[in-house]
């Protein structure tokens, strides 16, 4: 199996695949039966990498790091290493699923808001005949709980290939790489708000908008007073990190 390159954006790797073979890497891990961590970063991320040690600790533990924003896929180039395509892990999820029914795996799915994680369930298994064997849509900490510990429990009785991780950033990373020994053999992945996109309690941009780059500037008109301080304050310093790792030596940003 040939090693894909690696782009990095400050402090963050990211795996240079498109998006057919993002699928079957995540198929490579599910087959290995090893467990992994699967994460799709976006600006914010980057970002947050630089202050948070502990997430950023985590991408550099995660077995594949696929690049979730069209932002970032046009920084790679001005870096001198273009990534292929955008891999944003909503997208991933379906195609996963119609793996999912036809290769047998067992899914659990794990976050979105109220009720989102059970409508998720019944599409995947209604649409692609996949197995959903387990849900949990309740409250979710980092710190060690019982409620946490009857949830790894239940994933480890419900044996399933895949786990689906829809808590957001940084949660969802910090949490998934927390447990990752606990989760294996199943592979995890950081899904953000997919969960709630296929329920429909969360409305998508339109296809048009992601392309394009503005599904940030969609969400933003959606949620400003959430995502206002994200998207206005903390995400611009993406520019500065962008231009410290282009200064860098071209061997340092790029791994083959």
């Amino acid at each position: 199996m040939t090693v894909p390159a690696r782009v990095r954006f400050g402090s963050v790797w990211i795996d240079s695949l498109t998006f057919a073979e993002a699928l079957d890497e995540i198929e490579r891990l599910i087959e290995k039966r090893k467990g992994g961590a699967v994460f799709t970063p976006n600006v914010d991320h980057v970002v947050t990498a630089e202050t948070n040690v502990a997430f950023r600790e985590a991408y550099a533990r995660a077995d594949l790091s696929l690049v979730d924003g069209q932002p970032l896929v046009w920084a790679s180039r001005f870096l001198g290493a273009a990534l292929p395509e955008k891999i944003s892990g909503s997208d991933l999820v379906e195609p996963l699923m119609v793996r999912a029914g036809l290769r047998g795996w067992r899914v659990f799915l794990v976050g979105g808001s109220k009720g989102s994680a059970r409508a998720a369930a019944e599409r995947f298994a209604g649409a692609y005949g996949a197995a959903i064997v387990g849900i949990e849509d309740g409250p979710i900490g980092l710190e060690h709980a019982p409620r946490d510990e009857a949830l790894l429990t239940r994933i480890a009785d419900a044996q399933p290939h895949l786990v689906l991780v829809a808590l957001g950033a940084p949660k969802q990373e910090l949490w998934i790489d927390a447990h990752r020994e606990r989760l294996a053999p199943a592979v995890a992945v950081g899904v953000g708000a997919t969960l709630d996109f296929v329920a429909g309690a969360v409305r998508r941009a339109p296809r048009w908008l992601r392309s394009a780059g503005l599904e940030w500037l969609y969400r933003l008109l959606h949620e400003p007073r959430r995502l206002a301080r994200r998207y206005l304050w903390n995400d611009p310093k993406i520019l500065a990190i962008l231009l410290r790792t282009w200064r860098s030596p071209r061997e340092s940003r790029r791994m083959t």
